[in-house]
This record gives structure tokens, sequence and C-alpha cells, in this order.
């Protein structure tokens, strides 16, 4: 698809271009293939490169090129999850005796993949506060061959200088890897801006409708494209037909829904912090949000991710979650539904207490993503609550 056109239209056309040919239905929406494996008129000759759904089909072939048109690069891979998508970076790409540097608040489940599964593969991590650039550059060892971070951390919301990161990176020979979800990419695109790969959890914004689990992966690297295309068939974590097809209908409001939850999100954000019951909001589309000015300078938008902490104890934050009436409380987010949960005792309770507390991640902090509901409904929720 031609990247001259809009997101919009890349989002709704790209990788469904109907088929027109004599004897096919031309169908608009890319149909979904559940044969697990393709006939051939040839031994050696795969019809139309299909010869086993884990290798290639064609619904996660549309997917893929879809991936690749949003996200602006060359090429797109599609996983069953997105800890699937990441075991398939670090064990594609790296191996026995490497180091990665990652920032200090990452997702609990991106932590544990580190400290608890891949260190018995003998690949170590360790982390800097992404906040600061020399600090990674400071962590950078011999045995140092890839940075990993978020372009908005979960849950502090930290912002990650993608540019300086990528010059980083480039200096030592090392490889950029850049978590792109909370934002997705109609709001933001780390591959402009230096990152090596772009990686997703479609379960979120991608996906948008919390029915379908899904990691993706995005390059404009040839070599390391074939490297994790490779780990993707051998290891056989893929995305399904059906599951493919469910992310490509969600991506195609892509567009419609991030503008909804950043119009909410900022509403929201605006109520709580005026909230004589909250003590602190982190939001990129505040005024006080602390680095507001290089997120602009990165990002087309804000998202739809709040943190705020709660004043008083880990058992008045749980009070306060138990009484939400429209609000879900649950893990994940980037759903059209609103989502809201207590890191330390949900989506970070692997970490542990003691780090929390080095990185910011108190008892009270809560972590809201603001659905696409009426934004008066949502603050209504939070007040009676409160």
């Amino acid at each position: 698809m031609n990247q001259n056109f809009a997101f919009e239209t890349r989002a709704i056309h790209a990788g469904e271009q109907p088929d027109m040919r004599d004897g096919a239905a031309g169908d608009v929406a890319a149909p979904i293939h559940l044969s697990t494996t393709f006939a051939r008129h040839e031994v050696d000759q795969p019809t139309g490169g299909y010869e086993y759904t884990r290798s290639l089909n064609p619904t996660r072939f549309a997917l893929e090129s879809k991936l690749a048109a949003i996200e602006n690069t060359k090429y797109g891979l599609a996983f069953s999850s997105g800890l699937a998508a990441e075991t398939a970076i670090i064990m594609g790409l790296l191996k026995s005796g490497d180091h990665v540097v990652a920032s200090d608040d990452l997702y609990g489940g991106t932590k544990r993949l580190f400290n608890r599964v891949m260190s018995e593969f003998g690949i170590t991590a360790s982390y800097a506060d992404v906040t600061d650039n020399s600090a990674f550059e400071r962590a950078v060892t011999p045995a140092t061959r890839m940075i990993w971070v978020e372009t908005v951390s979960n849950p502090l919301l930290k912002i990650a200088d993608i540019r300086e990161l990528a010059e980083v990176a480039k200096r030592h020979h090392l490889i950029l890897v850049v978590d792109n979800t909370f934002l997705s990419p109609y709001f933001m695109h780390p591959a402009d801006l230096g990152a090596d790969i772009v990686m997703h959890s479609a379960t979120k914004y991608i996906g948008g409708h919390s029915d379908v689990l899904g990691g993706v992966v995005m390059t404009n690297d040839d070599a390391l494209y074939e490297k994790i295309q490779y780990y993707q068939n051998a290891a056989g974590a893929v995305m399904a037909p059906f599951d493919s097809y469910i992310v490509m209908r969600g991506i195609k409001t892509l567009a419609l829904r991030m503008e909804r939850h950043e119009q909410n999100a900022l509403k929201v954000a605006e109520f709580l912090e005026k909230h004589e019951k909250v003590s602190r909001v982190v939001y990129p589309g505040l005024p006080s949000f602390a680095q507001r000015t290089l997120h602009q300078s990165q990002a087309s938008g804000n998202g739809g991710i709040i943190s705020f902490e709660i004043r008083g104890t880990v058992e008045d934050a749980k009070r306060f979650l138990s009484r939400l009436q429209i609000i879900a409380l649950a893990e994940s987010l980037g759903g059209v539904e609103s989502l809201v949960e207590l890191p330390s005792l949900m989506t970070h309770s692997s970490v542990a207490p003691e780090e929390r507390a080095k990185i910011g991640i108190t008892d009270t902090l809560v972590r809201l993503s603001v659905g696409i509901e009426n934004a008066d409904d949502l603050i209504d929720d939070l007040a009676q609550a409160l």
C-alpha cells in the first residue's frame, strides 16, 4: 500500500485489496483461511507460497501487511500474545551471555520474562531510568546487545527519548527495541525516530475490544526480520487465522478510537487533578506533565492511559476501586471499555516490593485505561467512588 495515503486509509485498506481475478470472489474484507495445510500442483512449489499455516497463512499475511503499513515499516509479524512477540525478539536475536539494558519502569510481565525466564538461558538484563539517557549509556557493558524501552512506560507514564536512545544504540552497535503499546501506531512511529524494532501487545489498542490476544513486531531491517521470522516459524507461537481477522477488524477503527480515548482521558485527568482525594495525576496531555515538551516532540497524541495516586492507604485505594460501577476493575488496557487496576497488587505484583518502591510504584497508585464511553458518565462514576 502506498505510504503516501493517510493513516486512516492505510488502516482500512492495507493488506486487504480485493482479489478481482477471474474466478475470485472479490472479498472486500480479507477472508479467514482456517486450513492448516495447502495443496500444490508441483512437489517443490507451494501454491502462492503457502505450505503450512504455522509458516504462513493468507489471513495472517494480510494482517502482517497491514501492521507494516500503519507502523511505517517494511515488515510486520503477528504472534499469539505480546509476550510471545517479546520472546521471539529476545530468543531470535540474542544468545547465552548477552545482556540487555531496559527501562526500570517496565510492564511487570516483561520484567518477569527477563528476570525469571531469560536468565535461565544466560541472557541477563539491567535497568536504567528512562528519563536519563546517560544512565542507559553507563549501563552498557561489552556483553550488551540490546536496549529495550516503552514509548510511554507502564504504569508511571515516563517518556523515552527515542531519538537520543537511537543514537546511544548506534554508538554501541546495539539493537533498539521500542514497545509502542500505550500510544499505538496512530499517535507514534518509533521506527521513524530510529528504533530498530517496534512491538505491541495487539491485545490492547490495536485489537481494541478486549476480545483477542496477540502480539506484533515491526521492523525495516531485512536481517532482523529474517531472524525473528525464522524463530516465529521454528517456535510456532503464531497468531491464529481467526485472531488475525479480529485484529485486522480492530485496526480499521483505530484512528477513530484513539481520538476518542484521548478526548475522554484529558477530561478525566483534568477532573482527577482537581479532586481533593487525589494527590497526583500523571497524564501526557496535562500542562503539569513533567516531560510534556519531549512527548510532544515525538508523538502526535497523548493516548488514553492515566496514572494517579489516591490519598490514604492501600485499603483506601481498594475501597475506591470496589465502588466503581461503570469502570471495570480488571487488568489489561486499550479496549473500548474503561478499565482500572492497582499495579502493586495486579499487573506488577510479580515485581519485588522494594523494587516497586524504588521506581515509584506506590501501594495507592492507580492505572486507568479510559475507554470511549461518555466522558461525563466516567467522571460521575469516579466522583461517587472517591
